[in-house]
């Protein structure tokens, strides 16, 4: 465990939480007018967290040549998720002209 300074591990894990929380928040106050485009954005950010997680578990080994294929999997993931997330992104419904002059 002694690949990454302490505060490096801060950054880590506090990432990890960060995206977990976003991805609770959403799911919970998802409004009912876009409740299945922004659980699509949920759902998109699942492989991005997945990648931190696997980005983790490979520093956590001290980036053991065993687990090199992690490495693999963490880009995959953070590809997938990126992808995703902008088709989620996409997919949101445009504000209403209403909605807009508020």
């Amino acid at each position: 465990m002694h690949a990454l300074s302490l505060g490096t591990w801060w950054i880590h894990w506090a990432s990890v939480a960060e995206w977990l929380v976003a991805i609770v928040l959403i799911q919970r106050f998802r409004s009912e007018t876009t409740g299945t485009s922004t659980q699509r954005i949920a759902w998109a950010m699942l492989p991005a967290l997945i990648s931190a997680m696997a980005a983790c578990t490979w520093h956590l080994y001290d980036n053991s040549e065993s687990l090199r294929w992690l490495v693999t999997v963490q880009a995959s993931l953070t590809l997938l998720g990126n992808v995703l997330l902008a088709w989620a992104a996409w997919t949101l419904p445009a504000p209403s002209v209403h909605e807009e002059q508020s």
